[in-house]
């Protein structure tokens, strides 16, 4: 293909469409045929008990690269992470790709070459997808979609209501870095730092801990809405109080300092590579060595624990001793970041 730019063409069914699929996506993904399905079949399937896990998110991040990652690793990240965290493990994603006339074909080569490569570090397989070509002003460049297929073994329940009042809460690392990476990649604010998106899959820490701490409670990627969104969502549906320690807060110096100045709390910033979850008290120990055991966890710190009422509340508890509540976030502080 000898284009350099997507035109209205390759979204109309014929040769220019066949040929951008061809020498963009098939090439990477290396589907094992071109039927309008996939034909997916897997041992753990016939474990008794086994159960199937599945998730779709849509990506619409601005810009579609920055520090630390792209649209196609956010997006394969996302999708396994949305898995994971629900006890599953990740086998099989779709990708479904609308493109605006005039995208620059090199920069859908970069974005697809990194969902491959995140993808085999995931342990997944992109199996089935899809295409289209919108008109310029219809889109802005690329919007992905993505779909993921797993399944969760027998014995593996890890749901929100199973938090229980004496629970540990557990971070793998440190809050709002895929935020302050991304307010500073867009460059309106004048304002620079080194930091790069936490962007990771997730599924090898989970199945570390799982397979030191089957009795997990539960756990929750913490994107959109950030850790605090993520623990008021918990603590709503399993009727408890959850209290944060600010001094275990993992934040870089960086992420406070912008965070100052821009007036924004932290703990709403976006992460793409960062859960928590919940044990019992008695296994916290245990879950915090397994989780700094693997790449995606070296950071890993208690940071608050379950407490009983009032029942649906969460608060941050000072380094002062003084205490405040941690509502859901109202608005958007920053759109478009996945």
């Amino acid at each position: 293909m000898r284009d350099e730019r997507v035109t209205l063409a390759h979204g109309g069914g014929g040769k220019a469409m066949r040929d951008l699929i061809e020498t963009v996506f098939t090439s990477a993904f290396e589907p094992a045929s071109m039927e309008d399905q996939a034909r997916l079949t897997d041992a753990a399937f016939t474990e008794v008990g086994a159960r199937l896990a599945f998730t779709t998110d849509s990506f619409v991040v601005d810009p579609l690269e920055f520090p630390g990652g792209d649209i196609g690793k956010i997006a394969v990240c996302g999708t396994v992470n949305d898995l994971a965290v629900g006890g599953g493990r990740p086998l099989w994603l779709s990708a479904a790709f609308i493109i605006e006339e005039g995208c620059e074909i090199a920069l859908l080569e970069r974005v697809v070459r990194s969902m491959r490569a995140e993808a085999d570090a995931a342990g997944v397989k992109i199996v089935t997808g899809d295409t289209k070509v919108v008109g310029r002003g219809h889109a802005d460049k690329l919007f992905v979609t993505t779909s993921g297929v797993g399944v969760i073994p027998p014995g593996r329940d890890l749901r929100a209501e199973r938090v229980r009042p004496g629970d540990i809460a557990i971070v793998n690392g440190v809050l709002g870095d895929h935020g302050t990476a991304i307010l500073a990649a867009r460059g309106d604010l004048a304002l620079s730092t080194d930091i790069p998106s936490d962007c990771q899959g997730l599924g090898h820490l989970m199945e570390a801990v799982l397979e030191a701490v089957p009795d997990v409670r539960a756990a929750r990627d913490a994107t959109r809405g950030g850790l605090a969104t993520a623990l008021n969502e918990i603590a709503v549906a399993a009727a408890v109080k959850i209290e944060l320690d600010e001094r275990q807060l993992p934040l870089r110096p960086e992420v406070r300092g912008m965070c100052e100045i821009l007036g924004l709390d932290p703990l709403y910033l976006a992460n793409e590579g960062t859960l928590v979850l919940f044990v019992p008290e008695a296994r916290a120990a245990r879950a915090l060595a397994a989780m700094r055991a693997t790449d995606a966890g070296r950071g890993a710190v208690a940071v608050g624990r379950v407490l009983e009422a009032p029942a649906g509340r969460v608060t941050l508890r000072s380094a002062f001793g003084g205490e405040r509540i941690v509502d859901m976030l109202v608005g958007e502080q920053l759109p478009r970041i996945c």
